[in-house]
């Protein structure tokens, strides 16, 4: 190994790094950039030494220049080499080397972001005794590699890990350098670009022997590049004249090396003899398959032979030994370039042999793929087979790879009318595989091409591939364009089939949706409806009632809405998962009308069985849509870490996929979930508000509403009403909000009440609370209701009738809990618990305060702590905290409890309090079994004794 030249300031952050590594305010993330040659895996390598010193646990991979379309080979490489060291790391080592084992080489493999989890988890686990994993020329790392680092980079493992990355600046990919910088912005990365070295420096360290002048000339030469240095520093030594080391072509070679560079590296392998020279070109072309017999297979030299010359050029510092009997050469520079001066042929050879060894050992299509590819030099249809199957088995897991080496098969494929067909499929399945990697547009373009191309002569090819552009479409924010698309293709004469034409119109309608144009499908998705059941086609009629079912939820149709998601419903539980899997997206659009219609409980079942299937069958398209709905459930009925779990997953898929729209509509649930998650003051929950509205751009639709609405929400709370008023007009196109969808209009119309009389705007804010309450009416759900309610109730208490209001957020509590919304519940009790007291009912501000804290305290609802913190002093001014006994009773719980401390019948409680009898006999019940009494009697002493019966009760 060469030695470390300067560097002193990076090791020292890097030491300090370690030592504080698991505080919640430390970079977790180490990215050190710079130009080939200027000292990254030195100083890499440097920090793993120390780490090991210091106890950590050490992994380190490298990616290759020339594997870059096998998936996981950085964290491949790294978990193949680990030495554990230690039995308690052991089994976690061998199950994350087992699951990238089965990704890279196994039928099915390890679902796309399962995996990345998984192996969050299995690094998670090494890390309770501390963990550096080092990942070198991670430029070079493939499309799975970087989705696995982009993951961990914004979810940072927890415990003492370290993730340290080294990579060319110039040559990363922009999707990895955004994530990297995204990290730095957020302060979960420490970046470390490195310069040149200092020249003094330089040649203490490397030059001492030679005279100052000649050493500063060659110094010059190097532009402070170490590598660059040593090398020159040694042709010098060896014999090479002053005026050839410093005088070299200013050009880069292919490799991203300068020109000089490369024939310094080069010049040293002339001396070997023409068996050693096959040898090097052999380890240089087979990568991880470079052990001994490989190497005599490659190269036709006897097993011996090749040993006797491998163990001569490790004497020479060419060759170098890895973990499992193994060869590489001494630098990866050194193995690009000799790898480009290898003869075409020969190298093609090399990669030939090795796939026909790999699969004579039984090795899968997914292992031999990468040396079929580098072996191809014209049409083989055995070749394209394995490239075709390998495809298949990414397309689930990595599927930038499955795109790819179709692409390989396709530009290899003679174009004759023998081929169309076939050449078709292919292009559909190139196209899948680029739209989930995220390559949008160039999915979109290729299918457009192939529409036309279809044209009369197959017509099945040409629908399916109008269905699936009309997703990208979608995806890229072009719902307008996918309508379109979709109803020239159901125009066409002669016709789709009925089934296609089914799923043309579930396109077209779910395209509706997200432009708020539903009511212009209403007609398509009836018509879908009814070809489906005229085919007997269950799965498809159960997945256009879903669909009805959410457009009409959208549209504030309650009641039309609830009877399609019966029907939906009913369907939808009699079928398989099966029948299922060829429409996943009905248990979205079921699920999400279900939650609009305040179902909770029947979402989350389908939820739950969405996910399912969609991970099972690799449509991964759906989980976003199924992850954000659980997200919104959850925030709901104040289960807020596991819906942060499931925004942050919809997140990462959303990210993946590459479209903007659906980023934007998965940062807005998380903005809203971050708002209730952190404490007061927090700027998470605006920052991604902010994100969510950057990533939106300019579009429209319904995805882009929500995030304005959600950055709204975050504005008010940070204290910029004026801001907040500003957000969601823009969503809904101006004061009536006649853009936003009316399902939920009365909880925006609640935000800009409150908005606007903090802005002092009190006209503007009554009639805001006024649409509220109309609004609510027409939908006729508890939820917005409720939110009409404290709409009223804000002005209420601006009107100084603190009773009223106490009155109606009370009312609001109540038919939130009746929904089952109980995040908002406490949120409209903690509005309340002040005004109670202040209106001289302190033992019922008191109650509503607990229950609240409660609540929030459970359901990991931050925000509502620290406002029940705030608010504390003003409940309990006065009272003194109520007993345990009554602790767990609500609001109306409580006066209900003391009416019957002063005597009253049901009937009497009733009518004082506007219920009906069954309803004031449910309380009791309830009261009954929090506070262990066991008759009504027993209840009237134990208020009385605690002080809350007749005399004593604040009302």
């Amino acid at each position: 190994m060469t030695q470390l030249v300067g560097r002193t300031a990076e090791l020292g952050r890097l030491e300090a790094l370690l030592a504080e590594l698991g505080r919640p305010e430390a970079p977790a993330v180490v990215d050190i950039s710079g130009e080939p040659g200027i000292g990254k895996s030195r100083l890499l390598g440097e920090v793993c030494a120390r780490a090991r010193r210091a106890g950590f646990t050490v992994l380190r991979g490298r990616a290759t220049e020339y594997e870059r379309h096998v998936p996981f080979q950085v964290f491949t490489d790294a978990f193949a080499d680990a030495d554990p060291g230690a039995s308690a790391v052991e089994p976690a080592l061998t199950e994350a080397g087992s699951v990238l084992h089965g990704v890279r080489h196994a039928p099915g493999g390890v679902a796309r972001f399962e995996l990345q989890r998984a192996i969050a988890g299995f690094l998670a686990h090494l890390g309770e005794r501390g963990l550096v994993l080092a990942l070198d020329d991670l430029h070079w790392a493939d499309p799975a590699s970087r989705e696995l680092v982009d993951h961990l980079v914004r979810h940072p493992v927890r415990g003492r890990v370290l993730l340290v990355v080294a990579r060319r600046s110039r040559q990363t990919p922009t999707s990895l350098t955004a994530a990297l910088t995204r990290g730095a912005d957020m302060g979960a990365v420490l970046h470390l670009d490195l310069e040149p070295l200092p020249e003094q420096e330089s040649i203490r360290a490397l030059a001492a022997d030679l005279p100052e002048d000649e050493a500063r000339r060659l110094y010059a030469a190097s532009e402070g590049n170490p590598l660059y240095l040593l090398s020159l520093v040694h042709a010098y030594r060896d014999g090479a004249p002053l005026r050839d080391c410093t005088v070299h072509a200013g050009a880069t070679w292919s490799v991203g090396v300068p020109a000089g560079l490369a024939a310094l590296l080069l010049d040293e392998l002339t001396t070997l003899t023409g068996p050693q020279r096959r040898v090097v070109e052999a380890v240089a072309a087979l990568g991880d398959h470079a052990t001994t017999a490989m190497l005599s297979t490659a190269t036709g030299q006897p097993v011996q032979d090749v040993a006797d010359r491998t163990g001569a050029m490790v004497a020479r510092d060419v060759l170098r030994s890895r973990p499992g009997g193994r060869w590489m050469l001494r630098h990866p520079l050194l193995r690009a370039l000799v790898y480009e001066n290898t003869a075409p042929e020969r190298r093609a050879e090399v990669h030939r042999r090795a796939a026909r060894e790999l699969a004579r050992g039984g090795a899968p299509a997914t292992e031999r793929a990468h040396h079929v590819e580098r072996s191809l030099t014209g049409w083989d249809p055995e070749a394209a087979a394995v490239l075709s199957e390998a495809a298949a088995q990414f397309a689930q897991t990595a599927p930038a790879t499955a795109a790819h080496l179709l692409d390989v098969v396709l530009t290899h494929m003679p174009d004759t009318p023998r081929e169309v067909r076939r050449r078709g499929e292919l292009v559909l399945a190139r196209a899948r595989a680029l739209g989930v990697s995220g390559n949008l547009r160039e999915s979109r373009d290729l299918l457009h091409t192939l529409i036309e191309v279809s044209g009369k002569d197959h017509p099945e090819l040409r629908t399916e591939a109008v269905a699936q552009c009309a997703v990208m479409e979608r995806h890229l924010g072009h719902s307008p364009e996918a309508a379109a698309l979709l109803r020239r293709e159901l125009s066409r004469v002669p016709g789709p089939s009925p089934a296609q034409a089914v799923s043309l119109r579930l396109a077209l309608g779910m395209s509706a949706l997200l432009t708020a144009s539903y009511p212009e499908v209403r007609d398509q998705v009836a018509e879908a409806v009814a070809v489906a059941r005229c085919d007997g086609d269950a799965a498809s009629e159960a997945a256009a009632l879903a669909l009805a079912a959410l457009g009409e939820a959208y549209e504030g149709e309650t009641d039309a809405a609830a009877r399609f998601a019966d029907a939906a419903c009913s369907l939808t539980d009699a079928l398989t998962d099966p029948d299922l899997a060829q429409v996943c997206e009905s248990l979205v659009w079921l699920a999400w009308a279900e939650a609009l219609l305040e179902r909770y409980g029947d979402a989350e079942r389908h939820i739950t069985r969405g996910l399912g299937i969609a991970r099972r069958t690799g449509r991964l398209h759906v989980l976003p849509h199924l992850l954000t709905s659980r997200a919104f459930i959850h925030v709901g009925t104040c289960r807020l870490p596991s819906a942060l779990e499931a925004a942050e997953e919809a997140e990462s898929i959303a990210r993946a996929a590459g479209s903007s729209d659906l980023l934007a509509f998965a940062l807005a649930i998380k903005t809203l979930v971050l708002l209730l998650i952190r404490p007061l003051g927090d700027g998470s929950a605006l920052a991604t508000g902010e994100e969510a509205v950057a990533a939106a751009g300019g579009s429209k639709g319904w995805w882009a509403a929500l995030a304005w609405c959600m950055l709204g929400h975050a504005t008010f709370v940070s204290g910029d009403p004026h801001g907040a008023q500003e957000a969601i007009l823009t969503a809904g196109g101006g004061p009536g909000l006649p853009l936003l969808q009316p399902s939920i209009r009365p909880g925006q119309l609640d935000t800009l009440a409150a908005a606007a009389l903090s802005a002092g705007d009190v006209a503007q804010a009554g009639r805001w609370a006024a649409q509220a309450a109309r609004e609510a009416v027409r939908i006729g759900l508890g939820g917005q209701q409720a939110a009409a309610l404290r709409a009223e109730a804000t002005l209420a208490e601006h009107r100084g009738d603190t009773v009223e209001a106490v009155r109606l957020l009370d009312v609001a509590a109540r038919e939130y809990a009746r929904c089952g919304q109980t995040l908002w519940e406490a949120y409209s009790l903690l509005r309340a618990a002040p005004l109670a007291q202040r209106a001289g009912q302190g033992a019922r501000a008191a109650a509503m305060w607990h229950r609240a804290h409660r609540t929030a305290v459970g359901g990991g609802a931050r925000l509502l702590v620290d406002l029940a913190e705030l608010i504390r002093p003003q409940v309990m001014a006065q009272t003194p905290e109520p007993a345990a006994e009554l602790a767990e009773l609500t609001a109306r719980e409580l006066e209900v409890a003391g009416l019957v401390a002063e005597g009253m019948s049901n009937q009497d409680i009733a009518a004082r309090l506007h219920l009906s009898r069954r309803t004031v006999e449910t309380h009791l019940s309830s009261i009954y079994r929090k506070t262990s009494v066991p008759s009504r009697s027993a209840l009237a002493g134990l208020v009385t004794r605690l002080g809350l019966g007749a005399g004593s009760r604040n009302t």
